[in-house]
């Protein structure tokens, strides 16, 4: 009967990890930065509507909260060292 062996070693799982920890934390960051910022402008500016500061970061936290979401669905069923669905991405 053949031995099971698992692909690579204990340093490449830690670098696979610590890269997808990199990765998720980076999107998920750049994310509320960018839905505040969004937020902020329609607000603002634009005049689209009114939000005030604690509306606009939650608008940014949930938006946040769903790049969380899909980046630990994207390593569950994609790329273990990436956030993103894409393979190789």
């Amino acid at each position: 009967m053949p031995e099971f062996t698992l692909p690579g070693d204990a340093e490449t799982v830690v670098k696979t990890a610590k890269t997808y920890a990199r990765d998720l934390a980076e999107r998920t960051l750049a994310t509320g930065v960018v839905a505040a910022g969004a937020v902020a402008v329609a607000a603002g500016p634009a005049d689209m509507f009114r939000a005030s500061f604690w509306e606009t970061m939650a608008a940014a936290g949930i938006a946040a909260a769903g790049t969380l979401l899909k980046g630990m669905l994207a390593r569950a069923f994609g790329t273990k060292n990436s956030a993103s669905f894409a393979k190789g991405v």
